[in-house]
């Protein structure tokens, strides 16, 4: 089993406030779950209105196609959400459970 990781910094120029923030984070993530089938959630700088970092996982059967899933949804998010500047990324593949 392979369990692709990925970590999304995000800089939302935009929002003056938590609560225009997690207007833009909750969409992110339902459209994130919905298209690609994958777990995502916000896991970093709750407190700060103009900063987001989300996490998303998967889990494949290869490492390569764990990889390919998560940079599409990386994808998805530069080209999707022009209210929300990617930061940094990054992309991890864990072999688990006898691989």
């Amino acid at each position: 089993m392979t369990i692709g990781l990925c970590r999304v910094q995000l800089h939302l120029p935009e929002n003056h406030s938590l609560k225009d923030k997690r207007q833009v984070i909750k969409s992110l993530v339902t459209r994130i779950h919905n298209r690609f089938n994958v777990s995502v959630a916000e896991i970093d700088e709750h407190d700060r209105w103009q900063m987001a970092a989300i996490g998303i996982s998967c889990v494949s059967t290869s490492g390569q196609h764990a990889h390919q899933v998560l940079s599409r949804v990386v994808g998805f998010i530069q080209r999707e959400r022009l209210d929300a500047e990617l930061v940094d990324y990054e992309i991890e593949i864990i072999q688990a459970l006898g691989d």
